[in-house]
């Protein structure tokens, strides 16, 4: 136990845990939602600057013609040009070049000469040569006619530039964000951490065989109010199992034993090379028939020791038979192989309301239905017949379950609803704990009713459920 404990690896606080990895989350996320907002930006100012380049270049086109419809460039243009930079916030980089009809420069700023704007332009003078520039060309038109073209030359990354003071505000922001997120998540999880401490502390007592176990159920929050009140439960719930287990395994470990073996025989074999191909098939398809057969053996007993302790809440509403009889054995069919036959269905016209729970008469009357395909007679296809019957003059109900089957013998018919009764005809093949009509006459008794076995022969048999009518 102690080489167990120092080689365990060490354990983080759920505080620690959550609150790291949620804050790399949310960190992770702001960052990548700050590189596509800076990203987007870029974009859209790009886009604004270029209709504020394209309307200067239409401006100075405007300007450059004279009365006499040619091409006139003003003295003061360079002055304009630089007031206009200043106003739209247009850098220093930005080049602006005046051409005529013969694609001839008439005006550069900065200075130009012609193989330079030539060098600057693609052929045709309408766009940047370099991928690094983007180009607005304004025409020049007088009277319908185009005198020239003004261009204006600027770098995609003066155009994406975003003033520092604006990235400055918005790393602020995004680290206050962080922040933000990280206290919350802490809180949070310092919040929800009180809880589990004491739960885990309370498990720990459990675990040394302590169920007194008292919780601080004033929890504000619902769902640890919740947490608590169960917790309290459970530990009153185990200390009651607890009294029980040692007698419950004591009588079903031979019978859990059987399909044990079997199953671990069946896969050493397969393992060790035994068996082969399809017979190895068949050996797992076997394996896995009888850890089914296992796994309903365990739920039979616990549900049994659960109603045996009281634990199991029983409802008492009033219940319309026939609808529910009918959607039973429908549901019931559905699961079942073709060789089996429709159960016949006798209802009466009137209606009949009974007091009890509708899911524990599904479980009684499907219990029933399952031990008749169980005792099918090899020689016989199995039948089904499910009455409904009112009893005059008594406050009760009657269903009865009748089948085809291999029957029960006259010594066993008595010990039928004792737990982990099998008789000795069905040992070897069904495999069960004997538990399924004790549970569900315990069920019936819950409801204010009664399970008997009313005929038995070498025919079949008929069980008869009871319930009280709701009048």
């Amino acid at each position: 136990m102690d080489n167990l404990k120092k080689s365990s690896p060490k354990r983080t606080s759920i505080l620690s845990y959550w609150t790291v990895r949620y804050l790399l989350i949310i960190s992770v996320g702001l960052l990548l939602t700050a590189l596509t907002t800076f990203w987007w930006i870029q974009q859209e100012a790009m886009s604004n600057r270029m209709q504020t380049t394209g309307l200067l270049a239409q401006e100075i086109a405007d300007r450059s013609v004279n009365r006499e419809s040619s091409i006139e460039i003003s003295q003061n243009l360079g002055k304009l040009i630089e007031d206009r930079k200043r106003f739209f916030k247009l850098t220093v980089e930005m080049c602006v070049i005046i051409t005529d009809q013969q694609d001839q420069m008439l005006f550069s700023m900065p200075p130009l000469t012609e193989d330079e704007m030539r060098h600057k332009l693609n052929d045709s003078l309408n766009d940047s040569r370099s991928p690094e520039f983007k180009a607005a060309v304004a025409p020049i038109n007088s009277n319908g006619e185009t005198l020239g073209q003004v261009i204006v030359l600027q770098s995609k990354k003066s155009l994406r530039h975003i003033p520092q003071e604006e990235i400055i505000f918005f790393s602020v922001l995004l680290l206050f964000l962080i922040i933000l997120s990280w206290l919350t998540i802490y809180l949070l999880s310092r919040k929800l951490a009180k809880p589990i401490q004491k739960v885990a502390a309370a498990a720990a007592q459990i675990s040394h065989g302590r169920y007194d176990i008292v919780l601080d159920k004033n929890a504000k929050e619902r769902e640890i109010h919740e947490l608590m009140l169960s917790f309290e439960e459970m530990a009153g719930k185990l200390q009651q199992f607890e009294h029980s287990r040692a007698v419950m395994l004591a009588g079903v470990s031979h019978e859990l034993k059987t399909p044990v073996t079997s199953i671990k025989g069946l896969i050493h074999a397969v393992r060790e090379g035994v068996v082969e191909d399809d017979e190895a098939v068949e050996f797992l398809d076997i394996a896995l028939q009888e850890a089914g057969r296992l796994q309903r053996m365990v739920a039979d007993l616990l549900d049994y020791n659960a109603l045996t302790a009281g634990i199991v809440s029983v409802r008492h509403d009033r219940l319309d038979a026939v609808p529910l009889l009918s959607e039973i054995v429908y549901q019931w069919k559905l699961t079942q192989a073709e060789e089996v036959a429709e159960p016949m269905l006798h209802m009466p016209r009137n209606p009949i309301f009974l007091r009890g729970d509708s899911l524990r008469i599904q479980q009684i009357i499907v219990n029933l239905l399952n031990n008749s395909v169980q005792a099918k007679a090899p020689d016989r296809r199995v039948q089904l017949t499910v009455e409904l019957l009112e009893q005059h003059g008594h406050s009760m109900a009657e269903i009865r379950v009748q089948d085809n089957g291999l029957g029960i013998s006259s010594n066993h018919s008595e010990h039928v609803f004792e737990a982990f009764f099998r008789g000795s005809d069905k040992q070897s093949t069904l495999r069960g704990l004997g538990l399924g009509l004790t549970f569900s006459r315990l069920l019936a008794e819950s409801m204010n009713g009664s399970l008997l076995l009313e005929e038995h022969s070498e025919e079949g048999c008929t069980f008869v459920l009871s319930l009280p009518l709701d009048h």
